[in-house]
Formats: C-alpha cells, sequence, structure tokens
C-alpha cells in the first residue's frame, strides 16, 4: 500500500513540475523575480506609483508581477499604453473584482468598478446622455460661481487679516460645496458630512486605493485585513457615506421640485419611478447610491487636489505665476465678473493646467483593468484575468516623450494639439478608451474657474519665515494623490480683489 501512496506522490510532483514548466515557457512580460507566496507585494512600498515606476526602468515598458496569487502587467510608456487603450481596448475594459471597492459601490454596481457587461454599457449611455453631458455641465454653471464668489469672500477676509490659507481643506470645502449641489441638491453645510467629508473622503480614497491582503490572498487575506485594521476602517467610512446618502435620497423624496431644476438624485429617483433597466437589472435603491458614489469620491477629491498641485507648482515656479497672471488679469473681458467662457481666451492657464496634469496626475496609477480574453502586447502573452495596471505618473515623465519631464514648464503645450481628453496616449491623466472619466467635464470646469479667480484677483506668498524650496512636492498615497504636507499660503489683496 505504501509503494501505491508513493508512486502516487511522484506522479502528482511530476505533474506540477510539468505544469509549472509549461508557464515558465509562455512569453509573459518581463519583471523581477517574487518571493514564495507574497510575489511582488514587498515591492510596492508606501508609494506604488513611484516603486513601479522606478522597476519599470529596470525591465521596460511592461511588466509582469505577480501579487499574491494574483498575476498583473504595468504598462508604463506611450506606445504600450496605446495598445491597450486603443488597439485592445475591447479585450481589457473590464474591471477586477476587488474586496472594498465592491463594498463601496454596492457590489461592483457603479460606473467606475463595473465589469464590462450589459448594465456597464446602459449605465454608461445614460451617464453620458444625462449626467455628464455639456448640457448637463453648463446647467450647474450658477452653482459653481456662486460657490466660488463665497470662496473669493473667505479669501478676501484672509487677505486682510493676513491669514494663511490651508489649501488642501479649503479647496475641498469648495469642492464639496459644488458637488453637494450639484449631485444631491442639498447644502454640505448643515448635512451630516459638514464636519468631517474631507477625512472620509480621504480615508475613503485611501482604502480604495490600497493594496488589501483579501485581493491577493482570497482563502485568508481577509484574516490578514481584519487584524490591520482595513476591513474596520472600510466598514466606518461605508456606513457614514451610506447615511449621507440617504439623508440626501430622504430629502429629496420628502420634497416637491418646484423650481424645476433638476440635481442628479431627482433624475435618478424618476428613473427608479419608471423603472428603467440596465441590461438585466432595474435600477433600485443601491443603484442610485452606488452612481452617487462616484460623483461624491470622484468629484470632490479630483478637483480639489489638481488646483492644489497647480497652486503648489505656480509658487515654487515664480515666472509661470506672473506669466500666467499678466495673461488673465489682461484678457479677461469683464472684471466684475469672471464666466468660464474667459478661458476660451485664456492659452497660456490652459498650458499650466494640462502640465499640472501631467506633472501631478491625481490618478497617478488608473484603476486596474482586467483581460477578458488572452492577447498579445508589444509581442508578450497577457492570459485571461490578468490585471492590468497603467502607470500614469510613469508615461507623464518618461524622458524619452518629454524633454526635462521632471521640471514645471507649461510653454511644452503651447502651439501643440496634446490634450489631456484620451486621444494622446503620453498624457492620460483620465484614462482613455471605453473606461474614459466620464465626469471630465464637469470636475475640470470647476478646476478652470477656480483657478481664474484666484489668480486674477490675488497675488499670492507664503507664509512668514517659509520659503520658496520649502514648498516640497511630496505626496500622499491613495487612489487620488494628495500633498502630504498642505499647501499654506498667504492671498495678498489687489486692485482686483
Amino acid at each position: 500500500m505504501s509503494w501505491w501512496i508513493v508512486i502516487l506522490c511522484m506522479v502528482f510532483s511530476l505533474i506540477l513540475v510539468e505544469k509549472k514548466v509549461r508557464k515558465r515557457r509562455r512569453n509573459f512580460p518581463p519583471g523581477p523575480r517574487g518571493l514564495p507566496i507574497i510575489g511582488n507585494l514587498h515591492q510596492l512600498g508606501p508609494q506604488p506609483h513611484l516603486s513601479l515606476s522606478t522597476l519599470s526602468k529596470k525591465y521596460g515598458p511592461i511588466m509582469y508581477l505577480k501579487l499574491g496569487s494574483a498575476p498583473m502587467v504595468v504598462a508604463s510608456s506611450r506606445e504600450t499604453v496605446k495598445e491597450l487603450l486603443k488597439t485592445h481596448d475591447l479585450d481589457c475594459c473590464s474591471r477586477p473584482v476587488l474586496t472594498y471597492s465592491s463594498r463601496f459601490t454596492y457590489d461592483n454596481k457603479d460606473l467606475v468598478f463595473s465589469p464590462y457587461n450589459d448594465y456597464w454599457r446602459d449605465l454608461r449611455k445614460m451617464s453620458v446622455v444625462e449626467l455628464y453631458s455639456s448640457k448637463r455641465v453648463q446647467s450647474f454653471r450658477h452653482i459653481r460661481q456662486e460657490e466660488v464668489a463665497s470662496f473669493v469672500g473667505f479669501l478676501n477676509q484672509s487677505g486682510l487679516s493676513k491669514t494663511p490659507v490651508n489649501f488642501n481643506r479649503e479647496l475641498m470645502r469648495l469642492s464639496g460645496s459644488v458637488i453637494c449641489r450639484v449631485g444631491f441638491g442639498m447644502n454640505l453645510r448643515g448635512s451630516n458630512l459638514e464636519d468631517k467629508y474631507e477625512e472620509v473622503v480621504f480615508r475613503a480614497m485611501e482604502v480604495v486605493g490600497s493594496f488589501p491582503a483579501a485581493d491577493f490572498f482570497p482563502y485568508f487575506g481577509w484574516i490578514i485585513d481584519r487584524f490591520t485594521g482595513l476591513h474596520a476602517k472600510c466598514e466606518k467610512v461605508f456606513r457614514e457615506l451610506d447615511d449621507f446618502y440617504e439623508e440626501a435620497i430622504n430629502l429629496h423624496l420628502g420634497r416637491e421640485n418646484k423650481d424645476g431644476q433638476e440635481d442628479i438624485i431627482d433624475l435618478l429617483l424618476k428613473m427608479e419611478r419608471e423603472q428603467v433597466g440596465f441590461g438585466e437589472f432595474t435600477l433600485t435603491r443601491d443603484h442610485i447610491k452606488a452612481i452617487l458614489v462616484n460623483i461624491l469620491l470622484a468629484g470632490i477629491d479630483t478637483s480639489a487636489q489638481t488646483v492644489t498641485w497647480a497652486m503648489t507648482h505656480l509658487i515654487r515656479n515664480p515666472r509661470v505665476m506672473e506669466k500666467v497672471q499678466a495673461e488673465i488679469r489682461e484678457r479677461v473681458t469683464d472684471k466684475d465678473n469672471i464666466t468660464e467662457e474667459d478661458m476660451e481666451h485664456l492659452d497660456y492657464l490652459k498650458s499650466v493646467i494640462k502640465e499640472t496634469l501631467r506633472m501631478s496626475p491625481v490618478v497617478p496609477l488608473l484603476i486596474a483593468r482586467e483581460a477578458m480574453r488572452d492577447m498579445k502586447i508589444n509581442g508578450y502573452e497577457i492570459p485571461k484575468k490578468t490585471r492590468i495596471q497603467i502607470n500614469a505618473r510613469a508615461v507623464h515623465h518618461d524622458p524619452d516623450v518629454w524633454k526635462d519631464p521632471d521640471n514645471f514648464i507649461p510653454e511644452r503645450f503651447m502651439d501643440n494639439n496634446v490634450d489631456y481628453k484620451g486621444q494622446n496616449f503620453e498624457l492620460i491623466p483620465f484614462g482613455g478608451g471605453r473606461r474614459m472619466c466620464p465626469g471630465l467635464g464637469l470636475g475640470m470646469a470647476l478646476v478652470q474657474l477656480s483657478l481664474m479667480n484666484l489668480l486674477y484677483r490675488f497675488d499670492w506668498k507664503l507664509p512668514d519665515g517659509m520659503k520658496m524650496e520649502d514648498v516640497d512636492l511630496e505626496e500622499s498615497f491613495g487612489i487620488v494623490i494628495s500633498k502630504k504636507v498642505p499647501l499654506q499660503l498667504v492671498p495678498v489683496l489687489t486692485q482686483w480683489s
């Protein structure tokens, strides 16, 4: 009997060896050797986008890693990204099912994290037409103008008292106020998120952008996440956000929309009443909340951080600051009422924004895709179910594409057609292909209006005792990158304030 056990063990061992050899013969992209069980997880570090950029310099623009049991391919060059987002977009436009993003989005019922299926296609079509269309973005113009005017009033008071402004905090408040009125038809002030929304949004982005053990060790990773406290953090943030969605929805259910101005919850509740379907699904309350997740989290954080990074780079580059302020002050037509139409005449400010998005993309690692079928990229095999990670930060700092990539030079965008709308693969802050961010227009409208007012109405100086070189570019990692040390600037009142 014991001989049979020995023979079975030998056969089993040979099968495993043969399987490993066969796998080894497959032409996977190059990549660093991993450790048993954890693979390459230990090489990600506290700033994964920077660690992956460093590894890609050694292993090339397409790189294979194993994160626990999950295979992942990282793309870090314009050409490779173009292959993925254009040539093979339909082959890899799904999403991997991830533990905590699934929880926040009510089992992936949102637009960002939903796998590619009939529901996602119908939701995308509805979102583009109803929620994020140019007409819808323009309909909320008065809200942006009112909230920015209120923010300017706050800056005037800070200027009079010569009090430094915490840009990280105050721009989150501005963005939060706009998004809550646009999406939820309610003021952030007085809601149950008023005193803690900045912390809640930050912690939500931190959890969603993390690398939880549950995603890489399916059988026991959840134990690790409970031990580290990540699971408890997720549940706490989820409950706080869910309470806010309930508050906003109940507010709409208890009122009549007399002025005819529909916000996004009005529209979604109407679709719920009319039993609008998405593929095999009918819109439910959880679907509504999942859609609101994208509006609240993505809408608040990305706009606020983009303006913060723009002001960070400008204060570190006085030449650029002086040039962009001169352009705005010369070309703005109505000095008392800056409007979004003024942006049409501000070519250098447009370049400043593009350069900010290149230097400091607020989502440096685009949300992971998943290969829907076997495919080949640059001659390498990418098996079905492989996670595909696009490192936008590495692409934006590629010295083969950008001259002096680590320097802030807006002039590089003057007199060329490179834009951030998904057609130029050397500049992909909002992704590209089918999974490109649909809320681009809504977010950038606030970014542009905010910067026009900040740069037209005020001069800016550092707090007493602080030098320009003290303003660093250190990042706090999450799915959205914020400045680790808050930007503090003092507004100086001018004749236009």
